[in-house]
């Protein structure tokens, strides 16, 4: 069996990830005060809204405070002359390798999120389907990218 990958992303991943799970989360309390509304309005029982309140609640403190530092934990990537190797999941733990002649072109994304902490995204695409390595510090991802592309282009003059 091989060895998990050595290079690990940006420990900024963790607050940009945490910062989007609360933009999500703010719908679902949205809701939740809806219903308390409605049921103040109509004169329902708040039975229904403490329920969602409860999950609410938990589902915050997962998708804010746990799954962000278990996804940086999971997520490993290493690039090698004739292969990316990528590693992710929480519960089933995903290994992909991406053959360098396979490659078909690489981009660098960048949200607002990602921006505020010098992060980028970078997207490996192949025929197939395209694998992305999140939440890189914005000049390695370039780095990468650049690095990515020639050996691809390497590979490609070999074949």
């Amino acid at each position: 069996m091989r060895q998990p990958p050595m290079n690990r992303i940006a420990p900024d991943a963790i607050k940009a990830w945490r910062i989007t799970a609360v933009i999500g989360e703010a719908i679902l309390w949205l809701i939740t005060i809806a219903l308390f509304v409605l049921a103040n309005i109509y004169n329902f029982s708040y039975w229904f809204g403490g329920a969602v309140a409860i999950l609410s609640g938990v589902t915050t403190l997962v998708t804010v405070f746990l799954l962000p530092v278990l996804r940086w934990r999971r997520w490993r990537y290493e690039v090698f002359d004739q292969e990316i190797y990528i590693q992710h999941g929480i519960l089933i733990v995903s290994q992909t390798i991406v053959p360098m002649i396979r490659v078909q072109h690489v981009d660098t994304k960048q949200g607002p999120i990602l921006k505020k902490y010098d992060l980028a995204s970078l997207e490996i695409s192949t025929a197939a389907t395209t694998h992305e390595i999140p939440a890189l510090l914005e000049e390695n991802a370039s780095d990468l990218r650049d690095r990515i592309s020639a050996l691809a282009r390497v590979d490609e003059d070999d074949v």
